[in-house]
């Protein structure tokens, strides 16, 4: 089977009021496993490579190239996402060996620096039929500090999306990076107000540290596509 697109994906998710789940790839184990555990759902998924798994490997290519592999291989449908990405010739380097989507993470920019350069990334990938998610405030974690960061203001996300033509946004609402808890509290109410606001399906990043009960919360206040990566490492 080809490549599925991520936008296809995600939005008949967002269209049917389900979540999507999308699941990050550090070891090719990772890649059959979680191809053969959608299989047996009979479920579409999103398998996606950061920049941090790239750095892990040395490059891109030698575990992108063993993914699109697995994934073509696979029955049922199979996208694969570069996850937050901040380098610019890493972007390009995914859309050429044929991803369907890529994020570009510029929330540590001011915001019209991050404005102006997703919006020449999204044009870039948009003439290349790839899908582009962006980030707008700060999921918490990054730099191992696990405080709910920035978070994203619905009047902001709504211009910035008008402004950027992005396919998805990652918002910050109360999750953060690696946690290995499951406590995060997430703020129900900002989701529902951005779902409102937006016009894209929206990103939950920093998933793992969110209870499966409030996960399905998230989705039914508004959240699509569900980030798991701490869990599977």
């Amino acid at each position: 089977m080809t490549l599925e697109s991520t936008h296809k994906i995600v939005n008949a998710a967002a269209q049917a009021g389900r979540g999507a789940g999308a699941f990050n790839v550090i070891q090719i184990e990772l890649a059959e496993a979680l191809t053969a555990g959608a299989a047996d759902a009979h479920a579409p998924v999103i398998l996606q490579i950061s920049e941090n798994a790239v750095k892990y490997h040395g490059s891109l290519e030698p575990i992108a190239l063993a993914t699109l592999a697995i994934a073509r291989a696979s029955e049922f449908p199979v996208a694969v996402h570069l996850d937050h990405a901040e380098s610019v010739d890493l972007i390009h380097e995914a859309v050429d060996l044929g991803f369907t989507s890529v994020m570009f993470d510029g929330s540590t920019l001011d915001y019209d620096a991050n404005v102006a350069l997703t919006a020449e990334l999204a044009a870039y990938c948009h003439e290349r039929g790839v899908g582009i998610e962006a980030e707008l405030g700060e999921v918490g974690g990054k730099d191992g500090v696990h405080a709910p960061g920035v978070r994203t203001d619905p009047a902001e996300a709504a211009e910035f999306v008008a402004a950027t033509g992005v396919d998805a946004l990652a918002v910050a609402v109360g999750s953060s990076h690696a946690m290995t808890s499951r406590d995060a509290k997430l703020d129900l109410e900002l989701i529902a107000a951005i779902r409102q606001a937006v016009p894209v399906p929206l990103v939950l990043h920093g998933s793992s540290g969110v209870a499966d009960e409030n996960l399905t919360k998230a989705v039914e206040a508004g959240m699509t596509k569900v980030n798991i990566s701490t869990h599977l490492n």
